[in-house]
């Protein structure tokens, strides 16, 4: 969402660098367990690179992409 010229950030809105630490965390998990990549690996994929080794631009999905709920489930299971 963008915010107006001038308009301050929301105190509770989490900052742009902690929710890509976070989303880049879970996808370097997730790479590391699902295809065996070492960190060196996922950052020099591309974005591109990325969802097709994770199958995600596999033709006929109906949409690409992780959702929230199924991140959220392979999480889970990551972690118990």
């Amino acid at each position: 969402m963008m915010r107006e010229r001038g308009e301050r950030p929301r105190p509770d809105a989490p900052r742009r660098p902690e929710r890509f630490a976070s989303a880049a965390l879970a996808l370097c998990s997730l790479t590391a367990r699902a295809l065996g990549w070492r960190p060196q690996e996922f950052w020099a994929s591309t974005p591109a690179e990325l969802a097709a080794a994770l199958g995600l631009l596999a033709p006929g999905a109906d949409r690409p992409g992780l959702d929230r709920e199924t991140l959220q489930r392979l999480m889970e299971h990551d972690h118990g």
